[in-house]
């Protein structure tokens, strides 16, 4: 009979901490920590420094369990087996992170069709020795696929690393795995088209690339036969726009419908919900425009996962995820009840707010070199530092630090395209001023108007067409502080970004 392997209670303390690191989420300050703890560096390291090192201290200690002939689960106590399953796994993933990154992005290149996984065996093999049987190895392979590709849509999906934007991170991966990956494995790993999601955000901010970064994390099995995962990821996540479809059509574009169901229908169509991969979603954009039998019909996919194409009495099951996105405020959307209550609260198990690019250079301008450079290197297929300057010089020049970005990131694109056109950009100070206007002219026609307002009124708009403080002070001739301080009050009092 094999002698069970008691560990020690530093070993045993070594073991939990990297349960922990397994649990925590990889976006948070708590996981910086325990990696830092696990590995021995200073703060300050980069990720790749903690990883490396990391899996370095892993698998030296699995190596002195080796010595000891310690090498399978069987030989660890009833007490411990599970302390040294987690340690094995951790140690299996950082070894494959390459390899898994460099899979995603030939896989992004391939297309839909499935790249056959060329290391898949060796890991597998790495599990079946440590005593995890063939079913459990596959699982762990595929769980493995997934939290890299999670990883690395959330990571490169969406730059900057303000404070808002870290908890923007943070709260995708908590939307892909829950609070604990653990209790994900362990519960929900083959459930989560049960959680659908609201996210919020105004136009341009980049609510499409949160959507598919979730839409493109799901579970997907990997087939030890044809030694490939059963699906690509590129396939997992369908988009559709909602408000660019007249009402009449929605349901069509939806669910799909039967050839003669109406005057135009010659053949029978498959909408996008059918065409949804088991192991993906459906995002669903500008959600705030359909109506209410819409609603209904979508009410039912939520709650029961299935639906009627137009025009037939089959029902269809619904296999996926469903994500959708409104740029209309929250409040607004309770106040002025967008949605049946029913809908809202089936619709939003998880509500993730993606903030605008005046709040994100509000809390760290430097991220606004950090979009550029991205933005820059993504154009032109390299990096530029050289661009990259000469776009922020014409922003400095023609904007100045407190433009507004109206149409937020995806205006910054636009500016940096425009910027290697022409070297110029002169900004869209005109997008917020229709809102402003009638809510001024109201308040005007209402007699609630006083001096101090019209003053605020005036800073406002100097301040929208020339960008600084110091500019709007010397036309309208007043102090810098006075100025900053109309500027603040008419955004206050008038509801600049309502």
């Amino acid at each position: 009979m094999t002698t069970k392997k008691g560990l020690s209670q530093k070993e045993r303390e070594f073991f939990a901490l990297v349960t922990q690191a397994i649990s925590a989420n990889p976006f948070s300050d708590e996981r910086i920590e325990i990696d830092l703890r696990l590995s021995g560096l200073s703060p300050g390291v980069s990720r790749t420094e903690r990883i490396a090192k990391l899996a370095e201290e892993l698998n030296a200690r699995i190596k002195l369990l080796e010595k000891e002939g310690v090498v399978h689960l069987d030989h660890f106590s009833p007490e411990d087996r599970k302390l040294a399953e987690n340690i094995f796994l951790f140690a299996f993933y950082l070894q494959l992170i390459d390899k898994f990154d460099i899979h995603i992005q030939e896989q992004i290149k391939a297309g839909d069709t499935p790249l056959k996984v060329p290391f898949a065996q060796e890991a597998l093999t790495f599990l079946l020795a440590k005593g995890f049987s063939t079913e459990v190895a596959l699982r762990y392979f595929a769980l493995g696929y997934q939290v890299r590709r999670a990883y690395f849509f959330i990571d490169h999906s969406l730059v900057g690393r303000s404070p808002i934007m870290k908890e923007l991170r943070k709260n995708l991966w908590n939307n892909v795995f829950t609070y604990n990956l653990l209790f994900y494995d362990q519960h929900l790993w083959n459930r989560m088209e049960d959680f659908s999601t609201l996210i919020l955000g105004e136009t341009g901010a980049g609510k499409g690339n949160a959507a598919k970064a979730i839409g493109r994390s799901g579970f997907i099995p990997f087939n030890e036969k044809k030694q490939c995962f059963v699906e690509s990821f590129t396939q997992s996540f369908l988009a559709i726009n909602l408000s660019q479809f007249p009402e009449s059509l929605i349901e069509s574009e939806l669910f799909g419908h039967k050839r003669g169901a109406f005057t135009g229908a010659v053949e029978d169509y498959k909408g996008v919900l059918t065409r949804c991969s088991p192991h993906g979603a459906i995002f669903l954009d500008e959600i705030g425009e359909i109506p209410a039998p819409v609603q209904i019909k979508l009410l039912q996919i939520l709650q029961e996962r299935v639906f009627t194409p137009v025009g037939s009495h089959q029902k269809v099951r619904f296999p996926g995820r469903v994500i959708a996105a409104t740029n209309r405020p929250l409040k607004k959307i309770r106040e002025q009840r967008i949605f049946r209550d029913d809908f809202f609260y089936r619709l939003c198990s998880d509500i993730i707010k993606v903030p605008s690019l005046v709040q994100r250079l509000e809390e760290d301008p430097k991220e606004l070199n950090e979009l550029l450079a991205h933005t820059v290197e993504r154009i032109v297929g390299k990096p530029s530092p050289e661009l990259t300057g000469m776009v922020l010089d014409v922003i400095d020049k023609k904007l100045g630090k407190h433009y507004t970005w109206p149409g937020n990131v995806r205006e910054l694109e636009q500016c940096v395209r425009r910027v290697l056109l022409k070297r110029n950009y002169e900004g869209d100070y005109k997008a917020t001023t229709p809102d402003l206007s009638s809510q001024f002219r109201d308040a005007v026609e209402a007699d609630n108007v006083d001096a101090q307002s019209l003053l605020a009124r005036y800073c406002f708009q100097l301040y929208q067409r020339y960008g600084t403080f110091e500019e709007v002070a010397r036309r309208a001739k007043l102090d810098r502080r006075t100025v900053k301080k109309y500027v603040e009050d008419w955004k206050t009092r008038w509801g600049e970004r309502a």
